[in-house]
């Protein structure tokens, strides 16, 4: 399914902007090959024709008769291909992990008798807002009140915050997918799209799935980005008769073990994904054990199996952990087992701070391909006023180091700092897969 968001299209119109700096040093670089060439051919044209004249000066003259002259025509002419404008075209994506609605969350953005959570992303938005496309994964619902942990629903505005911010899809394929029944589910990709922001992974309805093929394909910049989602279960809840449409699974005994890998119908989406020959694929997952650092045997399979059938980025979610990132540069492929909580209670150890992956994918005009050409991540912490004696707010975490170092006039508290500076370190620790 083809997804077009104006305000993508204007980012992406300013990314370009912005890019055209970077590629200024290659497209001289390219402009000093072809003169020096030039100059170089030149050259050698012209040694050759002296040579020739001078050989034609020592040879003794000849008396040769007429000859005739045949006629002039036309030699036969090939159109050369028309090379795109630049070589190469360069997109950024940023991703990050779980937004769970909870009674802490729905509260942070209370105030004065409504809600408004503008000042939670104020600071990520700087990240959020600069890359072409980015995505989170939304562990709750947009149903209306109550909100809070026992409906799992928040305040329509939270879904316009995280737009405000920058974001521009949502994974629902999640546990809480269904948590508000298969009704529920409908109302939330409603809502979702009416703040702006495109859901994956699940859908209102079986012509839904069928029109998507159970996936989404997002232009962005002239290339195409596949994005899939699947969960590994629905909360330990069976989906209704009739209702298998409406999210994408990884097992088939999802509400149980999670040991029996669907593997019929995972392929099948990514078959079909496929056939649209996209110029990248990426897929989301909700997958492995809450507050466990351990991939399992069977994460490790699904992986396998997605690489194989074309997924060239997994970006992996449920945890609540930061977990490691494997890149493959020589295959171009990258796995993220779990980015962490984005935003959450943060009461937990080691749920208070997570990452925004950063990709970069490169096409290459001249053969059309496309690669990963380099990844990074921001670590961000979630403020709260037990640990960090401050508002709840997720924050980046070196840019909030920065200036409390500098004394800025908006710093964190000392306590705060010493907290984010243990969790920088923890995280440098897990994403390199020794945590």
């Amino acid at each position: 399914m083809a997804y077009e968001n104006e305000q993508v299209n204007e980012r992406q119109q300013q990314r370009r902007i912005q890019q055209q700096r970077q590629r200024a040093q290659r497209r001289a670089m390219w402009k000093r090959r072809l003169i020096a060439t030039a100059v170089l051919l030149v050259a050698l044209l012209v040694i050759v024709v002296l040579i020739a004249r001078s050989c034609g000066s020592d040879a003794p003259p000849e008396t040769q008769a007429p000859a005739t002259v045949p006629p002039v025509t036309q030699a036969p002419t090939t159109q050369l291909p028309t090379q795109p404008k630049e070589p190469e075209t360069v997109i950024t994506l940023v991703a990050g992990g779980d937004l769970n609605v909870t009674d802490r969350v729905v509260s942070s953005g209370m105030t004065g008798g409504s809600y408004d959570y503008t000042h939670v992303f104020r600071d990520v938005a700087a990240v959020l807002s600069q890359s072409d496309v980015t995505v989170l994964n939304l562990e709750g619902n947009l149903v209306g009140a109550p909100y809070g942990t026992a409906s799992a629903s928040a305040p329509q505005v939270l879904a316009q915050a995280l737009k405000n911010a920058g974001v521009d899809m949502v994974q629902m394929a999640n546990s809480y997918a269904v948590h508000n029944g298969v009704a529920g589910l409908k109302t939330t990709l409603n809502s979702l799209r009416q703040a702006g922001l495109e859901p994956l992974g699940a859908f209102s309805s079986q012509e839904e799935l069928e029109q998507t093929q159970g996936f989404t394909i997002c232009n962005i910049g002239g290339i195409r980005v596949a994005f899939v989602a699947f969960t590994k279960g629905v909360g330990s809840l069976g989906l209704p008769a009739g209702s298998e449409y409406c999210v994408n699974l990884l097992y088939k005994d999802y509400a149980t073990t999670y040991q029996k890998i669907d593997e019929e119908g995972i392929e099948k989406v990514l078959k079909a994904v496929q056939a649209q020959k996209p110029d990248v694929t990426v897929a989301l997952l909700h997958w492995g054990s809450e507050y466990n650092n351990i991939v399992s045997k069977s994460q490790q399979k699904i992986a396998e199996l997605m690489l194989k059938n074309g997924v060239d980025a997994i970006i992996g979610n449920h945890s609540h952990y930061v977990q490691g990132v494997q890149y493959d540069a020589e295959n171009s492929t990258l796995v993220a087992w779990s980015l962490g909580d984005f935003f959450g209670d943060a009461t937990k150890s080691g749920t208070n701070y997570s990452i925004l992956l950063q990709l970069e994918f490169t096409r290459d005009n001249y053969t059309g391909q496309t690669r990963i050409t380099g990844w990074d991540y921001v670590p961000i912490y979630t403020l709260t006023p037990e640990k960090d004696g401050m508002e709840m707010q997720v924050v980046r975490i070196e840019e909030a180091m920065r200036q409390y170092e500098n004394n800025h006039v908006n710093k964190v508290t000392p306590q705060a700092y010493e907290n984010m500076k243990a969790a920088l370190e923890r995280i440098h620790s897990r994403v390199s897969g020794n945590g």
